[in-house]
């Protein structure tokens, strides 16, 4: 018989297979799962070469899963000052004064649209403090930007633009540019003028920030972005000289107006893949976001926006998904509001039921309640992220709230009601618009935050599998990971305490004892 290369032991192993839930032992061979018990049944598996990891006290879980994340576009997203902590203008001011530099630009990231109270997104608010230099600013949701008059120079921005997806380049009543730019066409033509930091900076960065990520529990993530599209290239390059922390698995983007050129590329990019990333997939847009005022509701927001799509032309969208689904090619579409989210259920539920478990659905905001059930239904996946609940505040005087009205953002992030109708739930972070702690994942799962707290959690088991079972589903991984089952990849992550039976806001703090990735130990605590 051969011997396994770890045996692991805990007082708790918690499987997520419903033909044995509940072990304390776990033999790993060659990166798989060799044999699940207790320490009588995988006795047989230890050798002299066999390595002992006790966990006593501990509780182990199938690895965790970020279902969306975006750690290598996110790393050129969060450079320059992190502004996240900053609640009003004055701070703002003095954060901006204090991160002028000597030449060059001005970068900062996480800039919450509540800090500017209701007042309109302008430069003019800040500018004297720039001291007249180029500043790229991105506010929290990764889709709009405040410039300065220096960044618009040196654009050639003078006015308003028209662009082939649903973007704006805002301007006031005179048709001078304000300086905010709302979705990603207009936010590119200032962002790419930014330095950018070299390869070898942006490998160190790339292994330093999936550590970070393997030490809150995750041992794959879910990446909604080819980056630039050199992400392959830098992946690679990782795995010449290590293992990644984390198993990525990498959906491209698809913009309105891809040629059926460009629809073939993303078809033959599903071929790429190294030892720990694969492309799989390809992300969409159907709208924008409720506090930038391009997500696509039903009826216009309280400021008159959010009737118009991302694709100008939604059949355009329903088209191409068709395209790809025939292709064989799973597809990740961004939905906040509830006409984006009928769309692309109206769009996958006239494929048929060979959509079943192909498609899914990113965000899921405000939904109303004739459309719950249709996820279930359809075999349409939810994936959502908690902790987007802590940008808005549970008296609902949030700017996301204000926007949408009290019977809307009464809908808020609704995960219980999906997962209560039979919903597949896979949970996520959306790193860097959220923190990536995967225990943060967990926590909010069961207790929303917010314009949500008032909505039922999940129970402890739904967040778990939301990150376990679900995410594999999710990403088409079913057979290999999800569960501690022989036969399934050795992703593990070992908690300090029970993540399904404690408390919600122990879990957000709770010791992450050890994870473990394809049997490669990729965190353990000291």
């Amino acid at each position: 018989m051969p011997t396994a290369d770890i045996v692991l032991t805990a007082a708790h192993v918690r499987t997520l297979d419903p033909g044995r839930p509940h072990a304390t032992a776990v033999a790993v061979k060659d990166g798989t799962i060799a044999a699940v018990g207790d320490a009588h049944d995988v006795r047989p598996w230890r050798g002299p070469d066999t390595v002992r990891i006790d966990l006593p006290g501990a509780t182990v879980v199938p690895g965790l899963t970020d279902s969306h994340s975006h750690p290598v576009w996110g790393l050129q997203m969060a450079t320059g000052t992190d502004l996240s902590g900053v609640r009003d203008l004055g701070q703002l001011r003095t954060a901006l004064h204090a991160a002028v530099p000597p030449d060059g630009w001005i970068t900062a990231y996480g800039l919450d649209h509540n800090v500017f109270g209701g007042k309109p997104v302008d430069r003019d608010l800040i500018e004297d403090v720039l001291a007249g230099a180029p500043a790229f600013i991105r506010l929290y949701d990764g889709h709009s930007a405040l410039v300065s008059g220096a960044a618009l120079r040196a654009a050639g921005i003078d006015g308003p633009r028209s662009f082939e997806q649903r973007a704006t380049v805002v301007c006031d009543s005179t048709g001078r540019p304000t300086g905010h730019l709302i979705e990603h066409a207009a936010v590119d033509l200032v962002s790419g003028l930014v330095p950018k930091p070299s390869v070898a900076e942006r490998r160190a960065r790339l292994v330093a920030l999936l550590s970070a990520m393997a030490a809150t529990g995750l041992t794959g993530a879910h990446v909604m972005d080819l980056g630039d599209g050199d992400v392959p290239e830098l992946l690679a390059a990782v795995e010449e000289e290590g293992d990644l922390p984390l198993r990525l698995r990498l959906a491209p983007w698809c913009m309105p107006g891809a040629s059926a050129a460009d629809l073939d590329e993303l078809i033959a990019l599903q071929s790429r893949a190294g030892r720990h990333w694969r492309v799989d997939g390809v992300k969409f847009f159907m709208d924008g976001t409720v506090e930038g005022g391009t997500a696509w509701l039903e009826h216009a927001d309280c400021h008159g926006q959010g009737t118009d799509a991302f694709w100008p032309d939604p059949e355009a969208y329903t088209a191409t998904v068709h395209r790809l689904h025939a292709a064989g090619v799973r597809t990740a579409t961004h939905a906040i509001g509830d006409a984006a989210v009928r769309h692309v259920l109206d769009t996958v539920e006239a494929l048929g039921a060979g959509a079943r478990l192909r498609h899914r659905i990113e965000h899921i905001e405000t939904v109303p309640e004739e459309q719950i059930p249709r996820f279930a239904r359809l075999g349409v996946i939810a994936s959502m992220q908690p902790p987007h609940t802590a940008y808005t505040r549970a008296d609902r005087t949030d700017e996301w709230s204000r926007r949408l009205g009290d019977e809307r953002s009464g809908r808020a992030w609704r995960c219980r009601d999906l997962r209560d109708a039979g919903a597949w739930l896979a949970l996520g972070s959306d790193w860097p618009i959220a923190h990536y702690d995967a225990r943060e994942v967990l926590a909010t799962a069961r207790a929303p935050k917010g314009a949500a707290s008032r909505r039922a959690g999940l129970t402890g088991l739904m967040a778990l599998e939301g990150c376990t079972t679900h995410a594999a589903v999710a990403g088409g991984e079913q057979d290999v990971s999800g569960r501690i089952t022989p036969g399934r990849r050795a992703d593990l992550t070992a908690f300090g305490l029970d993540p399904v039976d404690a408390p919600a806001d122990e879990v957000a703090e709770a010791p992450v004892l050890l994870t473990m990735t394809g049997g490669h130990i990729t965190h353990r605590s000291e």
